[in-house]
């Protein structure tokens, strides 16, 4: 072994180490923790916006975006009124203008077609434009705004924006921008309470959102931004500031093709209208929202919730003229004549109206009140006030209809004679007597039924209801259109005297099918409803049937023509048409009423008392400084005057008629013996039971408001009526307004005095053949009035 040293191997030499980093240098971070932080960080916001997108989800809209109000139409399309505190009406997207659609976008979000449900470059521009001066512009795109008004509240807050943000842009994969942009439009506020540009452009400039012009959708638009700041009806001071944002809408649009230079130079700043104040149910306009609603309501039309909900346009059968019309002839004939500082019981005058259309059933006109605001109660359609006398004509219908007969057998037609004394007992009713009065207690001897139709005889009519069958009386006043369930309408004697309380909507339905020959039709309101443009209701058709003959309708008729030649309703022959009809007075003068009709047009009239404080029917004694308010006043006067009005233009026409057979042959009872006896003579002893005015006598177990009747008792026997005297001659006398007719062979009666009618002519006395009159009226007959 060599003592020289051996060789080693060589060791590896160590790298030299990185020098620290020093002073400013430690602060910078190496580009692998730059690496290393992005990575985590993109993998955690990736993360976040996953977890975020699958726990929002799309909620369902919120209350205020779905609440609409309903909006109802007059026949022609011109708006009536809107119901509900919302003021909205949603409309399809083809149903608002291009320009208007092209200025909200110009305004609001440029890009909205192009661009996604969340634009950074949107927010960038929106800030810009604020800072330069040129407009405030949301920051937000028309799908966050919409998701915004749409399905979250408005509050400012993180976990808001964040919903906004993860629903937006789900929204975006889920509906087209057509559809983005109708919701935005539907649910934007433009001020004036108006939600959406439909209820806009009506608050605005009283037109569809579908006649919107280029200027009128820049307006509009402009809104968006400042609905009350940019109102320049309200705020006039604003008008340059609303200018010049306007002008931006308007550039913007000719900047991206949607309007023409010519346009934009020819366009200038639609002033809006004032604004009305918010009485949109004020005047005739909430008592026929209420109508319809009740219709649509009860005829299952629409359901009640689903009418509460809103959104449905609701176009009505009313005549916007005739509407009108019906307005001007109460205030003309009855409000205008009222004073109820200087007499009170003028504070008690209520009236209510209603117009069929006989051939259609459709209901033209109504009048409810003096302002719905102040008179909640619609009177076209209430059901508590006694129609009097024009109820009698449904009595003579049923005996014509049924072929009916006197109690001594003779057919009762026109011309069948009648016993019409005062108080006389109805013969052949198994119930308790009943003794009807006359108005003003008024005997007529022996009289034709047209005479007496014309005069209003209760006696006569209680006898015949007899004669027909209280019973068939009640069911031809169904078939006619009365409904079933009308209170007080029972089948008594009574029954002939109007002891019923219709409303007048029910007593123009059964006078129009008269009219119509005897073809009836339930009455219809609505002519269409439709929900966001579309047809979503489907009416029930209408049915008509034959209710009576024709003959029992035109026989009518005819009698109800002679009640305006000659009777009670002689003001009605103002209306320059041949008219027929019947007047009508409630007991104690509580109600008075006309129901006629042309071969056009049925409509109803009553004038009503009742008290403003308690709501107590009162009576009308002394109103517009009259002694008496009856149907051949007031309710006449307006009918002729609304019948003139409504048919304005139109050509006058006849009635067509076929007459019952031997409708005019007289009917004479079979001649008796002059006994000089009463003839309630054979009848129990009792007293009388006093009736009131027209309607006779109450019908046991009905409430206040009817006549008293069914109950007896003894009579006086022998001997002649209160004031009567046997033999003599009749004198017709010359009445008020009117001459006397007669008719018949003269026999020996008391001396009748024909007295004084309202507007009409009294047929004298005496031209009745057969049998002995007697009897004169018990007390003053100077304001005799027989309705």
């Amino acid at each position: 072994m060599s003592d020289e040293p051996q060789p080693q191997a060589e060791q590896p030499t160590e790298k030299p180490k990185r020098p620290k980093r020093t002073g400013w240098r430690r602060l910078v971070p190496t580009w692998r923790m730059v690496l290393g932080t992005f990575v985590i960080g993109t993998l955690l916001l990736v993360g976040l916006f996953f977890l975020g997108y699958s726990m929002v989800k799309i909620p369902p809209a919120n209350a205020l975006a779905t609440k609409q109000a309903n909006v109802f139409l007059y026949a022609d399309g011109s708006q009536l009124a809107r119901d509900g505190k919302i003021n909205r009406e949603n409309v399809d997207l083809s149903q608002i203008s291009k320009e208007a659609r092209y200025a909200v976008l110009a305004a609001e979000d440029r890009d909205f077609y192009s661009e996604s449900a969340i634009d950074p470059k949107a927010m960038v521009r929106a800030g810009w434009n604020t800072a330069t001066g040129k407009g405030k512009q949301s920051g937000s795109t028309i799908t966050q705004q919409y998701v915004k008004n749409y399905y979250l509240a408005q509050e400012q807050t993180v976990t808001r924006k964040v919903k906004e943000f993860f629903i937006s842009i789900k929204l975006d994969r889920e509906k087209s921008k057509d559809d983005i942009l109708e919701g935005y439009l539907n649910t934007s506020y433009f001020g004036r309470n108006a939600y959406g540009i439909q209820a806009a452009a009506q608050a605005y400039y009283g037109i569809d959102a579908s006649e919107l012009t280029a200027a009128q959708g820049a307006y509009l638009a402009t809104l968006l931004n400042a609905p009350s700041q940019y109102d320049v009806a309200a705020h006039p001071q604003n008008k340059a500031a609303a200018k010049a944002r306007w002008d931006y809408v308007l550039d913007g649009m000719v900047k991206e093709g949607w309007l023409s230079e010519s346009q934009r130079a020819e366009a200038k700043f639609p002033v809006p209208r004032e604004a009305t104040v918010p009485t949109n149910l004020s005047g005739q306009r909430g008592y026929i929202v209420q109508i319809v609603k009740d219709y649509l309501i009860d005829n299952r039309i629409v359901d009640e919730k689903e009418l509460e909900r809103g959104g449905y346009r609701i176009t009505t059968t009313l005549s916007k003229s005739k509407q009108d019309a019906f307005v001007k002839a109460v205030n003309d004939q009855l409000m205008d004549k009222l004073d109820p500082k200087a007499r009170k019981v003028d504070s008690y005058v209520r009236a209510g109206g209603a117009s069929v259309d006989p051939k259609t059933g459709k209901v033209v006109a109504l009048y409810n009140g003096i302002d719905y605001i102040k008179q909640y109660t619609p009177n076209a359609t209430r059901r508590d006030f006694q129609v009097g006398s024009t109820f009698k004509p449904f009595v003579f219908t049923s005996a014509v209809e049924n072929e009916s007969t006197t109690q001594d057998g003779r057919t009762i037609t026109p011309n069948t004679i009648y016993d019409g004394t005062n108080k006389r007992y109805v013969e052949g009713w198994p119930g308790d007597p009943y003794n009807p009065e006359n108005e003003d207690q008024y005997s007529y001897g022996d009289i034709t039924v047209r005479e007496a139709t014309n005069r209003s005889v209760n006696s006569v009519y209680a006898q015949m209801a007899v004669d027909v069958g209280p019973e068939k009386v009640e069911q031809t006043a169904i078939q006619l259109g009365v409904p079933r369930d009308t209170p007080n309408m029972a089948p008594y004697p009574s029954i002939a005297l109007g002891t019923a309380t219709a409303s007048v909507l029910d007593m123009a339905e059964a006078y129009a099918t008269l009219a119509n020959h005897g073809k009836r039709g339930t009455y219809t309101m609505i002519e269409r409803i439709t929900k966001d443009g579309s047809d979503v209701i489907d009416l029930p058709k209408r049915k008509t049937s034959q209710a009576v003959s024709r003959a029992a309708a035109d026989t009518t008729t005819s009698m109800l023509q002679s009640v305006v030649q000659s009777g009670t309703a002689t003001a009605a022959q103002s209306a320059g048409r041949p008219v027929a009809g019947k007047t009508g007075t409630a007991e104690k003068d509580k109600a008075a009423w006309f129901a006629g009709y042309t071969p056009e047009l049925a409509t109803v009239v009553a004038v009503m008392g009742q008290d403003p404080v308690t709501a107590e029917h009162k009576p009308l004694y002394g109103a517009m400084g009259q002694v008496r308010v009856n149907g051949g006043g007031a309710p006449t006067q307006i009918w002729a005057q609304f019948t003139k009005a409504a048919l304005k233009g139109k050509p006058v026409t006849e009635f067509d008629l076929e007459l019952q057979e031997g409708a005019d042959i007289v009917q004479a009872p079979p001649t008796q013996p002059d006994s000089g006896t009463d003839p309630g003579e054979d009848e129990d002893e009792g007293d009388s039971t006093t009736g009131g005015d027209e309607t006779g006598g109450q019908t046991p177990g009905t409430d206040e408001g009817q006549t008293q009747g069914q109950t007896g008792g003894d009579t006086t026997t022998g001997g002649t009526t209160d004031g009567g005297t046997e033999g003599g001659t009749t004198d017709g006398g010359t009445v008020d307004g009117g001459a006397t007719t007669g008719g018949g062979t003269p026999t020996g009666g008391g001396t009748a005095d024909g007295g004084t009618t309202d507007g009409g002519a009294t047929n004298g006395g005496g031209d009745t053949g057969g049998g002995v009159t007697t009897g004169t009226t018990l007390g003053t007959l100077g304001s005799s009035r027989r309705d």
